[in-house]
């Protein structure tokens, strides 16, 4: 099975380019204020004109206010949106839009209980726990992860060139989501990270996970 891949936390049209030139399946945009990644509803606007015909954005909210994420949506209509606070399920689902729910992989977290919590999510993307909601370059334990899942599973948290490889053969993925991993700093990529993270997705796929 081919892994996907998701460049995470693009601020600069130059990183959309080089994401999309690479082979990204979806690149994300951060629509939380608080976050050093975050993208404004003006920068959004901007950076959707470097989207590929066929690449996914993603918006990532964090307990956002309804007309944020309608706003956002209008700018991006055909964005996934990513949620990563705490947001119950009507929260989610009210948008009509596929979503992804993000799960921080605490000691406490059930990802089986939040398979049938988030029942009308696309994909369950779970993450190293952070107070910045994603994007610390910490991974987690990848043995915590069930073999049997009811939902495509999108592995964050930690992700580079070095072990991404070492992590499709142990969790065996629908995708695999970057952030700090491409960068030279928050929420500015580095191209040829970018596509040395790429290629390492593709070897590892190559050689059967």
């Amino acid at each position: 099975m081919r892994t996907r891949i998701k460049i995470c936390g693009l601020t600069r049209e130059a990183d959309v380019a080089a994401a999309i030139a690479a082979g990204a399946d979806a690149v994300g945009f951060v629509c939380y204020p608080k976050s050093p990644r975050y993208v404004t509803p003006l920068r959004l606007r901007g950076l959707s004109r470097e989207l590929g015909v066929f690449t996914v954005p993603v918006l990532l909210f964090v307990n956002a206010a309804s007309d944020l994420v309608e706003g956002a949506l209008e700018v991006m209509p055909n964005a996934l949106l990513q949620f990563h606070g705490d947001e119950h399920e009507p929260a989610c689902s009210r948008y009509r839009r596929p979503y992804i729910r993000a799960v921080p992989m605490t000691d406490d977290a059930d990802l089986t209980r939040v398979q049938i919590e988030f029942a009308s999510a696309t994909a369950l993307l779970v993450d190293a726990p952070s107070d910045d909601f994603g994007g610390s370059g910490r991974a987690f334990s990848w043995s915590r992860l069930p073999a049997q899942r009811a939902k495509p599973l999108v592995l964050a948290g930690g992700l580079n060139q070095d072990n991404v490889g070492a992590a499709i053969a142990e969790v065996h993925p629908y995708a695999v989501d970057v952030s700090s991993g491409v960068e030279h700093e928050p929420g500015v990529k580095s191209t040829s990270k970018i596509k040395l993270f790429v290629d390492a997705v593709h070897r590892a796929d190559q050689r059967g996970g």
